[in-house]
């Protein structure tokens, strides 16, 4: 798996936009795994990045048709983890019922290249480690991560996060006091976005378009991907994104320590 810039040779349809999303969260999740130094697994059919209790097992399907082996692998790794467990399918192929996980669909939906509007607020991509520390509080918040409370600057984003090939980070600001932050990747000239997010302080004031339209401007002519929120969709939609298939998620907490 490629990151950088380059386009595609070929224009993305609709129907190939799952296994660009799951090509490129694969990208991004082990860019991130990397930068936390947890360990990243491989195989064809998914990517799995195994963290600690703190920062849970993320597994990106990667493929449509699993083989026995590897759904008995993913199986495995859920039960065994440490942490909370995100399992993420683009293609709603994978059935992982027998794992007693909540579930729930978003869509995955996709960008042709095009012109993007300048933001109405400064957007900045994010060089500096303090930058990113106040990028990764956003994140929290907007997120509720509570997993990642108390706040340990470096653990969501590591400073050589930004570091990785294909992955930026940008905060939107309003009067100069940081609002809003959120994630672009480029993997195999496809360009997708993660952890779009306001502070609450700062709702309903355009801040999350800001990031979006600060994000988009390097991936104009690219295609690009992302899976939406029900809250997020109508944004994406006004920046010209259509939605191209349902996402299944599957997700169970962390143990307890009686489990």
């Amino acid at each position: 798996m490629t990151t950088g810039s380059t386009a595609t040779d070929q224009p993305v349809s609709l129907a190939q936009a799952p296994k660009h999303q799951a090509r490129n969260s694969a990208a991004f999740w082990t860019a991130t795994g990397r930068a936390r130094g947890h360990e990243v697994i491989r195989c064809r059919g998914f990517v799995a990045v195994d963290g600690d209790e703190r920062a849970g097992l993320r597994i990106l399907v990667q493929e449509p048709d699993l083989d026995p082996d590897e759904l008995a692998g993913l199986t495995e790794l859920v039960r065994r983890a440490a942490g909370a467990v995100n399992v993420e399918d683009p293609f709603s192929s994978t059935d992982l019922s027998h794992l007693g996980m909540r579930t729930w669909q978003m869509p995955v939906m996709l960008r042709l290249p095009g012109p993007v509007a300048e933001p109405a607020l400064d957007v900045t991509r994010v060089r500096r480690p303090d930058d990113l520390q106040t990028a990764e509080r956003l994140v929290i918040e907007g997120f509720e991560l509570d997993t990642f409370e108390p706040h340990r600057p470096g653990e969501l984003f590591p400073t050589s996060l930004i570091e990785q090939p294909g992955v930026d980070v940008f905060i939107a600001s309003v009067d100069g006091v940081a609002a809003g932050a959120g994630v672009s990747v480029v993997a195999d000239g496809v360009g997708s976005h993660y952890w779009i997010s306001t502070s609450s302080a700062f709702r309903s004031r355009g801040v999350g378009r800001a990031v979006m339209l600060g994000a988009l401007a390097h991936l104009a002519d690219l295609p690009a991907t992302l899976t939406a929120s029900k809250l997020g969709r109508p944004l994406y939609e006004s920046l010209g994104y259509t939605v191209a298939a349902p996402s299944t998620w599957w997700a169970a907490p962390r143990p307890t320590a009686s489990s």
